[in-house]
């Protein structure tokens, strides 16, 4: 019961928040004559979100009783208040670190996330854009919590205030933060991640603290355009026609037709569901590994004409 109170007295408070960033970055982006928001791009924000939403209430009881059971066989059992959230906070965050990676790195799960991707701009509303059936697995991640005597709801409230940073980062308006730069995820690490540029692809993955991607090798600091290439948003590949059935659904159907194909054996199939996301058994694609190289082996053949 204290913690469903905990999560509503959350959404009470941070819907306010909200909207009044939103407006503000509205206003800013007009007051400097950027186009950081459109009607269609916010319209598919919304949609999405509560799309996302309405599978997700229509499954929590389902995972809230699995984490249950979990929590009542877990192995140990916390004492100190401090020493609980503290340690709760730090390995959802961690965990959270490795369901975005394998998100990004197998294509099945890629086929959920790119709809977070999707988007050409980048602003408060883009936050929104969720991955609409990443909560019929997402849970599975955070089992070992409720082992390891977490309870479900206070991981679900733990979750949903992370998130709400998660939001906040989704924003060209505010540059950089300072020595904040090197514990959290800031709006600078996440335009990276949200940047389709080869050196950018697939960076910076944390939701709150940008440790893990130092710690595993997937940080990249943001360039100026002076050192590297415009950011670019969205997909590397454009999905084509936007409706409301292609968002969700485009990837799944070209995974579809993909596995179906007749020249190729299991081994190929395997890898078209469960390897890395444009990998092709002919080489007509290039997975973000293969972009980076491609861009790298070009930089330094220019290096060489110019010296």
């Amino acid at each position: 019961m204290v913690g469903a109170l905990r999560e509503q007295i959350l959404i009470l408070i941070s819907t306010p928040v909200y909207i009044f960033i939103i407006g503000l970055e509205v206003f800013l982006s007009n007051y400097q004559h950027r186009k950081l928001y459109t009607w269609k791009d916010t319209a598919v924000n919304i949609y999405l979100m509560m799309t996302n939403s309405g599978i997700d209430l229509l499954f929590r009881v389902i995972y809230i009783a699995i984490l249950g059971y979990c929590y009542d066989h877990r192995w140990i059992s916390f004492t100190h208040v401090f020493t609980y959230w503290f340690v709760l906070v730090l390995a959802e965050d961690f965990l959270y670190y490795w369901l975005h990676r394998f998100d990004h790195e197998i294509r099945l799960f890629w086929a959920v996330h790119v709809t977070h991707h999707s988007s050409e701009h980048m602003n408060f509303s883009v936050g929104f854009r969720s991955s609409v059936f990443q909560p019929l697995y997402r849970f599975i991640y955070f089992i070992p919590l409720a082992f390891l005597g977490f309870k479900p709801l206070d991981i679900v409230f733990v979750y949903s205030a992370t998130q709400i940073w998660g939001i906040f980062v989704h924003t060209e308006i505010v540059r950089k933060m300072g020595w904040l730069e090197y514990i959290l995820v800031t709006p600078s690490h996440h335009r990276v991640h949200h940047a389709s540029n080869p050196k950018y692809l697939d960076k910076n993955l944390g939701m709150f603290l940008i440790i893990w991607d130092q710690l595993f090798g997937t940080f990249q600091p943001e360039l100026t355009d002076e050192n590297y290439q415009p950011k670019k948003y969205g997909l590397t590949k454009s999905i084509g026609k936007e409706t409301p059935v292609t968002l969700i659904f485009h990837e799944w159907k070209n995974i579809w037709k993909d596995i179906s194909r007749t020249d190729i054996g299991w081994k190929e199939k395997w890898f078209y569901l469960f390897g890395p996301p444009g990998w092709s058994h002919d080489g007509s694609r290039r997975t973000s590994e293969e972009l980076r190289k491609e861009e790298e082996n070009v930089e330094e053949k220019l290096v060489e004409l110019n010296s």
